[in-house]
């Protein structure tokens, strides 16, 4: 039976409840890489979210050669969650630069290069841009 008093100490029932990084910070942060990314056009990460990172910017880029507002409502909600100037920012860049310049390209928006490891913790991290 498991106790019901003290939770975060190790005891009869071990730690029971640990802070981690959940789904709503990964989610803060796919949407913080993308929005560098358009904004830059150039970002490194870790070789971990390079895999999202492509497929939301790939979504994005498809969503924006057709320049509608049901399409810019659904990057926005990609996008960083904030209503300042940055924000609107990447959403026009999205619409006016990175849509037309793809308009005939089907798919394959980004290149991967790799780069060497973080110096702190020996990270693997990757370099992504888009394709010229």
């Amino acid at each position: 039976m498991a106790s019901h008093g003290r939770k975060n100490v190790h005891g009869k029932t071990g730690v029971r409840f640990k802070t981690g990084w959940t789904a709503t910070r990964e989610k803060a942060m796919q949407r913080n890489v993308v929005t560098e990314l358009i904004l830059y056009e150039k970002i490194t990460v870790t070789s971990g979210v390079t895999k999202d990172l492509i497929t939301n910017i790939d979504h994005l880029i498809t969503l924006a050669k057709k320049d509608s507002v049901a399409n810019r409502r659904e990057a926005a909600r990609l996008l960083r969650n904030e209503k300042n100037d940055e924000n609107v920012k990447a959403i026009n860049k999205l619409f006016k630069v990175l849509g037309p310049r793809y308009k005939d390209r089907k798919g394959g928006y980004t290149h991967k290069y790799k780069c060497v490891s973080r110096r702190g913790d020996g990270a693997k991290r990757v370099i992504v841009a888009f394709v010229k």
